[in-house]
């Protein structure tokens, strides 16, 4: 299991200052803590500024199938926003980035881990669930997940034709955020050093 909890009110607001805005809600695990309340304030605030396009709210987002269906019925608003808004866990945050490939996606949740049941999603998406989410800082993609190294500044110089060096296999997770960044337009999140992880959120839970 997981809980879910909305960032700051600031740090959502200067994700979306200035720009229309499509918001997702996901209610499909029944075992995550969804922050219901905070996040129909928050959607109530923003459609008062006149900058939401619309609001989709549907049971698992992490399933790619039935996420696009629901998302075809708002294309329209999609591409009339700027930025999509997703409150859900981190899966459910990189399902819909890699759906919506030329959008900017950003995560409204952070997620902190409960032992269990986390998510429906058939893909290879994880989510560390380290209470810290990477997601706007690095295109959708999770630098702890997809770097053997779990790197947030960066990747190691190790790769060598696109693969990981610790496993072969793998392709380098910071390549992969590199050209989802350029894909995107924005390259000049990487010129802003990431903050030192802070690891005690992984084990701590507020309430």
């Amino acid at each position: 299991m997981l809980i879910t909890q909305l960032k700051e009110k600031e740090t959502i607001r200067s994700l979306a200052d200035g720009k229309k805005v499509f918001i997702m809600n996901c209610h499909g695990c029944k075992e995550v803590r969804f922050p219901e309340k905070e996040a129909a304030e928050l959607e109530r605030e923003m459609e008062a500024s006149g900058k939401v396009t619309g609001v989709l709210t549907a049971d698992y987002i992490c399933n790619p199938e039935n996420m696009k269906l629901r998302l075809e019925k708002h294309r329209a608003e999609i591409e009339a926003a700027d930025i999509v808004l997703v409150l859900s866990c981190g899966v459910g945050v990189q399902t819909v980035s890699e759906y919506l490939e030329d959008k900017v996606v950003y995560a409204a949740c952070d997620t902190y881990p409960l032992p269990g049941f986390q998510g429906v999603t058939p893909l290879e998406y994880d989510c560390d669930q380290c209470g810290e989410c990477y997601l706007n800082l690095t295109g959708g993609i999770c630098p702890i997940t997809a770097c053997s190294k779990s790197l947030v500044n960066g990747q190691c110089g190790g790769s060598k034709n696109g693969k990981c060096e610790v496993d072969s296999e793998m392709e380098c997770g910071w390549e992969r955020i590199y050209r989802r960044l350029a894909q995107i337009g924005r390259l000049d999140v990487l010129k802003c050093p990431t903050q030192v992880r802070n690891f005690a959120t992984d084990r701590e839970i507020d309430g």
